[in-house]
């Protein structure tokens, strides 16, 4: 017995290292290859409770299993049992009852003579590799047929001497490896780029290799951690990569799910993979989001992120103004470029525009390119085909420059061709610009020396007379305005010296945020008090009229869930706010931050909700002012210590009389995706506009998505109408902020019908602040929705360009951290 059982675990030993299937040697089902190193496992494999099997490749020691190849993909094994084998033409095989499922169909001109030369083994890179002659001839390998999983030492490209074209495919679902709708491939033509497509449309471009990163890829830098390599050639173009440190697993991947092209990294600690890059990320890099010479920044501070290049102007104003630019730009007056005086305009820190229709050379300067460019009136641009300094050669256009981008950095340079008329604007404000700034330093230089000759009894006269107009405009500042009932003069104020000194003199480390109003400071006075100070940017949206609005309004309101001020500060042109701090920000970076997400589960979210309920409510109802807000929005709601929430931000603000339902405006203000179709359309405004957007924040915190965010499945959609669908369906619980555990599921739903409910096409439809709070606090019978406004992209109408204050936009952070599902 003794004998029996150390012949057993020596089988087990043997067994557990087999790494390759023979002729005689088959894969059944249960049966696993490990490769040598351990790194990766070969079998059959099927997710949750289906009987569909396949074969397929994953990690060892990855504890989430985290397939990487299938090779069966879209013709799995029913409930008969499968077997992985050899054939007799030597080809790969799996079979069920003796009926072929799926083969390498490969020729095997040795298999014929001998076909135990023939075997299949998996390799320690994760590859898994047909030989004959005993290992001598690769007839077939698995990397040359991927799936959605680019794995370190694999190539991604074409063949041109076979035609073998190795590309991505999704999943069709997190539980089905059947190929879905999003392909990751190389284009080869003009200089090669590889795109990321949902069946034949393109959504996303990595745009040429220039050196030493992808142009669309701005924060890829020098090895650290991945060594990429780019082969373009008569031959072949082709992509690979490897990692420098053995001991960290990563792959690249198309996810079906979100419609994105992902880099995740296996955390071994937390036992999760960790998502370190991903593209589309945000709008701009969606494929031609502002057409054709239109360029595309998110950081711009506008109400939009789309403009012309100079001498361009939107091709459908209309549809411009609707917040779609795909139909991109025009010429002004559709002026000649043909030797006509034309020149070329830079755009500075950009996505160069699509290559697919370019031509390179490898040997000009960039000023050979220019004038090669400018000989030819096909041209349209040019641009450096190396960005690394270490190279030469040019990229030149000869189609509509499509799909260009902004970046805060790392971007590239690129030259658009430009009529004669917009080069010599352009010359010329360049020319004035430093006319200008000669004059300045001449003026500086006189008035430097008169500061000097006169004496210091004048010096102080004049430091006096500054100081009296200063207190002077303070003064006149807080001047009642006609009708006024009240004024804040109780109000303390701030000299710009004393906010200084609380803010490091608004040092970067003090800094808490910037958006279109200007930036937000830390600080802490001299009573030890901490603040918060709103410091207005010169050109902001927020004028003097919108400041003395803010500052009456917060002074005279009185609330739990307001935000409170302590002071203000006017001195010369700059103006500031000062509040109390709120030690954790704004509730944006709670809800729409992976990191943060956990820390609200659905109490705390329920608290935030009916704080900010109560608090709307006290401003249409209960204050001495019926108050409509305007711009309520996750980012204008910060949370104190004990994250209660307070409402912020009363510069765009609308003061109603007590018997007033309604007003209509010519200047629209507030951020789209929050506003009332009934105010953006048409410029009416009521109470009910604010219960507008309170349907969507309502919506966003339960969910934790923004209701502008992207929705791969139907991307003419936004949060709400995806809630609306779910709930139609009766799915409403599948878009549930998964970082929440073990909610109540009747009260979410709830909370889900009444943010439909306000969210209502019709004012007259949406309950009142008052109504919302009364719903949301008790077990009554709710009403049932109709279908909400602005369900569809299509319905961008929101804002006056010339008028809106936009929400501001996010910075390109340089990796995302997210948990990602194993499968």
């Amino acid at each position: 017995m003794i004998l029996r059982v150390l012949v057993l675990l020596l089988t087990v030993q043997f067994s557990c290292s087999i790494d390759t299937i023979t002729p005689t040697n088959p894969l059944k089902e249960g049966d696993i290859l490990i490769s040598d190193g351990g790194k990766y496992t070969l079998g059959f494999f099927s997710h949750g409770n289906s009987t569909l099997k396949y074969v397929g490749i994953w990690f060892t020691n990855v504890s989430i299993q985290t397939v990487v190849w299938v090779a069966n993909r879209d013709k799995p094994v029913h409930e008969l049992q499968g077997v992985f084998s050899i054939s007799e033409d030597g080809n790969a095989q799996i079979s069920s009852q003796k009926s072929v499922i799926w083969s390498t169909n490969v020729s095997i001109p040795a298999a014929k003579n001998n076909i135990n030369s023939t075997s299949l083994k998996l390799l320690n890179s994760g590859n898994l590799v047909l030989s004959s002659d005993n290992g001598k001839t690769i007839a077939w390998q698995s990397f040359d047929h991927a799936t959605d999983t680019f794995l370190p030492g694999m190539k991604l490209g074409i063949d041109k001497r076979t035609g073998l074209n190795r590309f991505l495919t999704s999943w069709s679902s997190i539980n089905d490896p059947s190929p879905g709708n999003y392909t990751f491939k190389v284009d080869p033509n003009g200089s090669p780029q590889f795109f990321l497509y949902q069946g034949s449309n393109p959504v996303w471009r990595s745009g040429p290799w220039i050196g030493q990163r992808w142009s669309g890829v701005p924060d890829m830098t020098k090895a650290y951690i991945f060594n990429y390599s780019f082969v373009s050639n008569p031959d072949e173009v082709s992509v690979t990569y490897d990692i420098l440190n053995p001991m960290i697993i990563s792959i690249f991947l198309v996810d079906g799910v979100s419609g994105t092209v992902q880099r995740r990294t296996w955390h071994e600690d937390s036992k999760r993979w960790i998502v370190f890059w991903t593209a589309p990320k945000e709008l701009c890099d969606q494929f031609g989001e502002c057409g054709a010479y239109g360029n595309c920044n998110p950081n711009s501070g506008n109400q939009y992120q789309c403009s012309c290049f100079s001498g361009y102007q939107p091709k459908s104003p209309k549809d411009w103004y609707l917040r779609d630019g795909s139909q991109g730009c025009i010429r002004e007056d559709n002026r000649s470029m043909c030797r006509n005086g034309e020149g070329f305009l830079k755009l500075t820190s950009v996505k160069i525009p699509d290559t697919s229709k370019a031509t390179v050379n490898k040997t000009s300067t960039l000023k050979q390119c220019e004038e090669a460019c400018l000989r030819n009136c096909s041209c349209t641009g040019y641009t450096a085909a190396d960005d690394s300094g270490e190279g030469s050669g040019c990229i030149s256009f000869y189609d509509q420059l499509t799909d260009v981008r902004m970046y805060p950095n790392q971007g590239q340079d690129a030259y658009f061709r430009a009529d004669a008329v917009t080069v010599a604007k352009y010359t010329n404000s360049k020319g004035r610009l430093a006319h200008k700034r000669l004059e300045e330093v001449l003026i500086a230089i006189g008035v430097l020396t008169f500061v000097i000759l006169i004496s210091s009894v004048g010096f102080f006269v004049y430091q006096k007379k500054k100081r009296d107009r200063e207190e002077e405009l303070e003064r006149s500042l807080w001047t009642k305005d006609a009708g006024e009932s009240d004024s804040s003069a109780e109000l303390p104020f701030y000299t710009r010296n004393e906010i200084a000194l609380a803010t490091d003199n608004f040092s970067l480390d003090k800094k808490l945020g910037e958006g279109g109003f200007g930036s937000v400071y830390k600080g802490q006075l001299r009573n030890g008090q901490e603040i918060a100070v709103k410091k207005l940017a010169p050109n902001s949206g927020q004028g003097i009229h919108e400041f003395k609005n803010e500052v009456r309004l917060i002074a005279k309101l009185q609330h739990r869930n307001l935000v409170k001020m302590i002071g203000c500060c006017v001195q010369g042109d700059e103006k500031m706010l000062i509040y109390e701090f709120m030690p954790n920000g704004s509730l944006d970076s709670f809800i729409f931050k992976e990191e943060n997400k956990s820390s609200l589960d659905w109490m705390k979210r329920v608290d935030i909700i009916m704080g900010i309920a109560r608090g709307m409510l006290y401003l249409h109802q209960d204050s001495r002012l019926k108050i409509i807000h305007r711009d309520l929005k996750a980012s204008n709601i910060l949370l104190d210590r004990d994250m209660v929430p307070k409402i912020s931000d009363f510069g765009m603000a609308r003061i109603f009389v007590s018997e007033q339902k309604e007003e209509n405006t010519t200047r629209v203000v507030g951020t789209y995706g929050y506003m009332a179709p009934e105010y953006a359309l048409e410029g009416m405004i009521s109470v009910k506009s604010d219960v507008f957007s309170f349907g969507v924040l309502m919506l966003e915190v339960i969910t934790g998505r923004k209701n502008s965010g992207l929705y791969p499945d139907n991307p003419s959609i936004n949060l709400v109408g995806h809630v609306w669908e779910l709930w139609k369906l009766g799915s409403a619980l599948d878009i549930v902020d998964p970082s929440l555990t073990d909610p109540d599921s009747d009260e979410i739903l709830k909370f889900m019908q009444v943010g439909l409910l306000c969210v209502q096409e019709s004012a007259d439809d949406r309950p009142t602040m008052s109504e919302v709070v009364f719903m949301l606090s008790t077990n009554m019978e709710l009403p049932s929705p109709n279908q909400p406004a602005f369900i569809h992209r299509g319905g961008r109408h929101s804002v006056d360009p010339s008028t809106s204050s936009a929400g501001a936009y996010s910075v390109n952070d340089l990796s995302i951290t997210a948990v990602v599902e194993g499968r």
